[in-house]
Order: structure tokens, then C-alpha cells, then sequence
């Protein structure tokens, strides 16, 4: 039972990966940058981690009702019927918020706010809020978070993914508890 239980922990770490790996398009350029910089000897930055995701440089449409771009407070804004889209990867979110550093220009922070989905196939993930954290390399999912591939699904108040570390965790919330729901392949049952 103990290994049947750490592949379906893998897997649901996997399917987070995928799931949340639209995020990730703006993390991409930054370490592939760096990994160029980096001189023989030094360690070299992986970007293969293969969280769903292989490195794409595929353009990345964003429509919305209005962008608003702030450079006293360093960011863009996408408001309204946000959808985001890249290879097979989708987002929709009421505003899409991007905050970056005011020196560099590097991305600090990613936030797709209000009724947030993202699809990638038959992965899906839902909540209110979901934040792309570039220093910390995290991606928190907030708000009544749901997970889904195919017919399985986990739900908790907050998913927190931490990606160097390619760790999840999911929290239930006050009062709450994690729900997972696991529906066994043919050949399984």
C-alpha cells in the first residue's frame, strides 16, 4: 500500500505542475538568460524540470476588456474577461496583474485574481486568486482551489506549489478539510 500511495502523491505533484505550469512562461526567459550568463564551472540553472511545460518561446496572447500599464507602481494590469493563452495552456481570470522590478524589468510577481481557471487538456485548476511568486519560485492557488485531471480531483482552501523543491501542499482551510477524489483506471478496479 505505502508505494501505491507515494505514485499517487507523485502524481498528484505531476498534475499540479502541468496544471500551473502557464505561470511559468515568464520564469522561462529569465532563467534562460541567466543559464547563457553563466560561466564554465559555475553551476548552470536547469529549465527542463518538466513540470508540463519544455521551455516554449510560443507567443503568448492575452485579450481583455482594458491593460493598464503603471510605471510609478511598476506594473501591468489586464482587467476584464481576461483570457490568457499559450500552446495548450489557458487562463481566465476578471484581472491578471504583473509586477515587475522597477531596475531590472524582471518580473517579480504574476496574480490572476477573481474566478480564476486554468486548463491545460484535461487538467484543470479553479480558485479566486492565484499567485506566481518569481524570488520565492512558489505558485499559490487561493480560495476554494480545486484540482482536476480527468475525473480525479483534490479540493482545499490553498494549494502552495513549490517549485524548486517540485513540492505541493494542499490546505483545507478553517474548519475544513482536504477533500481527494481518485477514480481508479479500468484496469485497476
Amino acid at each position: 500500500m505505502e508505494g501505491k500511495g507515494g505514485g499517487m502523491k507523485r502524481k498528484k505533484t505531476v498534475f499540479l505542475l502541468v496544471t500551473l505550469s502557464f505561470f511559468f512562461f515568464f520564469a522561462i526567459g529569465e532563467a534562460q538568460e541567466k543559464k547563457e550568463k553563466a560561466e564554465d564551472g559555475e553551476k548552470r540553472i536547469a529549465t527542463d524540470r518538466g513540470f508540463g511545460f519544455s521551455g516554449s518561446r510560443s507567443p503568448i496572447d492575452i485579450i481583455s476588456d482594458t491593460v493598464e500599464a503603471n510605471q510609478k507602481e511598476n506594473t501591468v494590469t489586464f482587467k476584464g474577461n481576461v483570457v490568457a493563452t499559450q500552446d495548450d495552456a489557458t487562463l481566465y481570470a476578471n484581472m491578471l496583474v504583473i509586477h515587475y522590478d522597477s531596475d531590472t524589468k524582471k518580473l517579480k510577481e504574476i496574480m490572476a485574481i477573481g474566478n480564476v481557471k486554468i486548463v491545460q487538456l484535461d487538467r484543470r485548476a479553479t480558485g479566486q486568486k492565484v499567485t506566481f511568486h518569481q524570488e520565492e519560485s512558489t505558485v499559490v492557488l487561493d480560495g476554494d482551489a480545486v484540482l482536476r485531471e480527468g475525473e480525479n480531483e483534490i479540493r482545499g482552501e490553498r494549494v502552495i506549489f513549490y517549485v524548486d523543491e517540485e513540492r505541493s501542499l494542499v490546505e483545507g482551510g478553517k474548519g475544513r478539510r482536504v477533500n481527494t477524489r481518485i477514480i481508479p483506471r479500468a484496469e485497476e478496479k
